[in-house]
């Protein structure tokens, strides 16, 4: 209960409170201002049209007044919330001393961060593995693609459908979006692409969704097996445990041990990008742990800095060996000082909540929740999640399964109105993600899925 009252002190409790329909007028201003100074290449003031003027817990107020309940976390970066008490605590302490000097040099700082990360990384690579800083979730990516090529000195690296490592000219290539690839101008070499298991639309002939994982390992063997099937040398498969802006899919249970079963068998090293999922996100510090499986590489960031940019790669510590004395992958703002503190502390403050219980006990109420509305309402076709990583699949019809991203867009706008923000992600931007802050109430939680439910009906009706 203790835990409970501190959350409820996080937030504003006014939250969601709507004086004036948003954008109000202090937020055109500043989203003209913004029109007229910066590229109008942008998402997000285009999806949630206002401006910030402070953030506490799980919840944001605007510059007109108005609270809404935050379920965005600044696309699952602010696991521990906006604001964090204990994070901010360290932060300052770390400003105080310095806030950049060279980016390897040691300090008390970055060796409490290491030690707390090495301490949470999951089976054999706890007390087993080496890790390199870097600074962005697709910078992560981008060496841990290096470091397998350089390791085993194969060039192919097998991505997936649907799948988000970043847009970085060399990661952009594993990223599934075909229109990024063309903004970096960059080919389509040395990266092969397959089917990732989604349940809901398998891309194979399967009839559940343990037969869609099976189906997908059995093309991936095959490929790797077959001397025929011209793909060449693969290195690395890099795969995210569950799809993020691929529109947060849980493979099949038996999928991550049955990839794993495969990059074993085929000399191949396992790239887990945990950008999203991890640090607590899916109710335990990374998702791979729901599916008992360790990768040879693991790319981290988002939520590790609490908010300050930075990211990781953890590996197998035998790989170390093969990596050149100096400057395998490197950058200025590398093992920022500021976001050491902060990584440190989102650690500690996780343990010392045991946010991950709670994670995974209000997260299961949440799905389940999604899923009642989803039983009443023909808009919804599939609810899926672990912890607070849920997506909610909308269609026009459950029949059809036909994607409903205008659908999508509609329910973001109304719940913005009502003061709830939620996103969208998905194959056809259909798909509705909660992805709130850890330390969420209750009775933030209850409300938001009062509202998200009104939205629905609404619409519902609409689409008859």
């Amino acid at each position: 209960m203790a835990i409970e009252e501190e959350l409820e002190g996080l937030s504003f409790p006014e939250a969601p409170k709507i004086v004036v329909k948003p954008p109000g007028p202090k937020s055109l201003e500043l989203l003209n201002a913004q029109r007229e100074l910066e590229t109008k290449s942008l998402i997000y003031p285009k999806a949630f049209r206002f401006a910030i003027d402070a953030a506490k817990g799980a919840t944001i107020r605007d510059v007109d007044g108005n609270y809404y309940i935050d379920w965005v976390a600044g696309i699952a970066v602010l696991n521990v919330g906006h604001n964090n008490p204990y994070v901010k605590q360290a932060v300052m302490e770390q400003l105080d001393r310095y806030w950049h000097w060279m980016s390897e040099i040691p300090s008390e700082a970055r060796i409490r961060f290491l030690r707390n990360l090495h301490s949470i990384l999951p089976g054999d690579l706890k007390g087993k593995a080496k890790v390199m800083t870097t600074v962005t979730g697709a910078d992560a990516c981008e060496a841990a693609v290096a470091l397998a090529r350089w390791v085993t000195k194969k060039p192919i690296i097998m991505a997936f459908e649907g799948a988000y490592h970043g847009v970085h000219q060399g990661i952009v290539m594993a990223t599934a979006k075909t229109e990024l690839q063309q903004y970096a101008g960059v080919p389509l070499v040395n990266v092969v692409r397959v089917p990732y298991p989604y349940p809901y639309r398998c891309p194979l002939p399967a009839k559940d969704a343990e037969d869609c994982g099976n189906a997908v390992l059995n093309y991936i063997d095959h490929l790797l097996s077959d001397p025929y099937t011209g793909i060449g040398e693969v290195g690395a498969i890099i795969v995210e445990p569950i799809q993020g802006e691929g529109g947060y899919i849980v493979p099949p249970r038996n999928f991550l041990r049955g990839l794993r079963e495969i990059a074993d068998k085929h000399g191949i090293l396992l790239i887990v990008d945990e950008v999203q999922t991890g640090v607590g996100r899916t109710g335990k510090w990374w998702a791979v742990e729901h599916f008992g499986v360790t990768p040879d590489i693991m790319c981290i960031s988002k939520a590790i800095g609490g908010g300050i940019p930075t990211s990781v790669v953890a590996y197998r510590a035998e790989y170390d060996e093969k990596l050149p004395d100096e400057a395998f992958h490197f950058g200025t703002y590398r093992a920022n000082p500021l976001a050491l503190a902060a990584g440190a502390a989102v650690i500690e403050y996780i343990q010392s909540r045991n946010l991950l219980d709670r994670t995974l006990q209000l997260g299961d109420y949440a799905r389940r929740a999604f899923e009642d509305v989803a039983e009443r309402y023909s808009i919804i076709g599939d609810v899926r999640g672990l912890g607070f990583m849920i997506g909610i699949e909308l269609v026009r019809s459950k029949d059809t399964k036909e994607p409903g991203a205008n659908l999508a867009s509609e329910v973001r706008r109304r719940m913005f109105e009502r003061g709830v923000l939620m996103h969208t992600c998905g194959h056809f931007g259909n798909v509705m993600r909660f992805m709130a802050p850890l330390v969420l109430t209750r009775r933030h939680l209850d409300e938001g899925i009062r509202i998200f439910e009104e939205v629905v009906r609404e619409l519902s009706r609409e689409v008859r």
